[in-house]
């Protein structure tokens, strides 16, 4: 008798006869006795600001949060009141950035500036101002990259409705246009299609930026949106005169790749990745880099902390698919980890201790790596240790279940649905186990959870014999 565990956290490769796996919002956390998988935050809906989508958020410090629903700013009180500012222009991501007196929002050309203290919103008249596609603050001015072009430009300081026609530069390190702008450790990181060059603040009286000497990266950026800093450094999707597909990590001005190879193949089977926009969250020491594919309706999570990736996904109630998660961008306000939605005006917490997305329920499933014996394997019993008893007092949820099904093509095709209790709640001694499972050469299992209660999968084993 030989045991197989079947709980991990990984992809499906390029091919399905190498590999079927699948994790769905759920996290991997690495413990002493193994690895062990919690369920990924649920949807608790804390506002609904404007008719949507929400096109970018930012928390000020004064102690309001600054939004951009369809298009209408908004400035949004910590108890989720809305007070309307004006119009914004547009459809797609904005940039937002402070500089203690004024909100920059770089929605391309017009852009916006709204004067905190007055709540005025205003475009952006003067005659030398380009139009931004990304904007960031640093030592008093906003820099922000010219849509189409290698230059980047800064405002007068402390007022980014005052441009000077020649206080710009370009990225001259290569002839790419640049995609997108990141301030970093008081750094200007310049992405451009096909390489990367970092500037700072050297003090020169007619335009204080310059490059840094030997910070010049030959990887370039895919899409705008998807810079982010994470865990004291700089993540973007990249691209290069080699191709396109690589999740990059900065290690100082070196890119690590973080992206595997099976994350990799799924990038580069999708048509559109320029629109892929990124956000990141910080919750019980894990921190994600969640990357959002509006046109291929996927979203992938990277867990800086285990260097692992997962799906999230939001269960569709029309059709009952899997498309990607409802959050399009981040920001941490009230106490609160919140997320704005990619289609209507709502804005959710991101709740450890909510069991579903907005009313709906999560889809929470485990492939696990193929059982290959090199005989036909007996396959005895299944049993999936995990956190029980954790049934809720009516309802949905009351008597849960967990499933198991078999596959044996390699995940092609999947036999009947078995299901077990989870326990009610308080039956903490109840135990999934599943016996008389058949007989294969090669066999996948999957499991799926989907009812709004707290899940940790501990383990789970096969027993089998040759």
């Amino acid at each position: 008798m030989a045991e197989f565990d079947i709980i991990a956290a990984a992809t499906s490769a390029r091919s399905r006869a190498a590999s079927a796996q699948r994790l769905l919002n759920l996290y991997m956390e690495k413990q002493d006795q193994g690895v062990v998988l919690y369920g990924t935050p649920g949807l608790r809906l804390w506002a609904t600001v404007g008719t949507g989508p929400i096109r970018g958020m930012k928390k000020a410090n004064n102690g309001f949060a600054y939004v951009v629903s369809g298009t209408q700013a908004f400035k949004v009180a910590p108890d989720g009141t809305a007070t309307l500012l004006g119009t914004v222009a547009g459809t797609g991501p904005v940039a937002l950035a402070e500089n203690g007196v004024q909100m920059f929002i770089a929605a391309g050309k017009p852009s916006y500036i709204i004067t905190l203290a007055t709540d005025v919103i205003a475009e952006i008249t003067d005659e030398d101002f380009p139009g931004a596609a990304m904007v960031g603050f640093l030592d008093g001015f906003f820099l922000f990259n010219e849509p189409g072009t290698g230059r980047f430009w800064a405002t007068s300081a402390y007022d980014g409705s005052m441009i000077d026609p020649l206080d710009f530069a370009t990225a001259e390190g290569a002839p790419d246009p640049l995609m997108s702008l990141l301030i970093d450790h008081r750094e200007i990181w310049l992405f451009g299609t096909d390489s990367t060059e970092v500037w700072y603040n050297g003090g020169n009286p007619d335009f204080p930026f310059e490059r840094v000497n030997g910070a010049f990266i030959e990887h370039g950026c895919a899409a705008t949106f998807s810079v982010a800093k994470a865990d004291n450094t700089v993540f973007w999707l990249g691209q290069d005169e080699n191709g396109r597909g690589v999740v990059w990590r900065a290690e100082g001005y070196t890119p690590q790749r973080v992206s595997t190879h099976e994350i990799e193949n799924k990038l580069s089977r999708y048509a559109v990745v320029s629109d892929a926009v990124a956000w990141v969250y910080q919750q019980d020491g894990h921190l994600f880099y969640v990357l959002n594919f509006p046109t291929e309706n996927a979203t992938w999570a990277y867990d800086i902390a285990t260097g692992t990736w997962a799906e999230r996904g939001y269960r569709n109630p029309e059709d009952g698919l899997i498309e990607r998660h409802r959050g399009q961008n981040h920001m941490a306000f009230a106490s609160m980890n919140l997320v704005g939605d990619h289609t209507s005006g709502k804005i959710y917490e991101l709740d450890p201790d909510c069991y579903e997305d907005d009313g709906q329920p999560i889809v929470r499933e485990v492939v696990a790596p193929h059982s290959r014996t090199g005989k036909r394997a007996f396959y005895a019993e299944a049993e999936i240790r995990m956190e029980s008893g954790i049934g809720l007092t009516e309802g949905q949820g009351s008597e849960p279940q967990i499933m198991l099904q078999m596959s044996d093509d390699a995940g092609r095709t999947w036999g009947s649905e078995h299901w077990r209790p989870m326990g009610k709640i308080g039956e903490y001694q109840t135990r999934a186990v599943w016996r008389r499972l058949g007989s294969a050469f090669n066999r996948t299992f999957r499991i799926r959870i989907t009812d709004p209660v707290p899940v940790c999968l501990v383990n789970a084993r096969v027993e089998f014999t040759q």
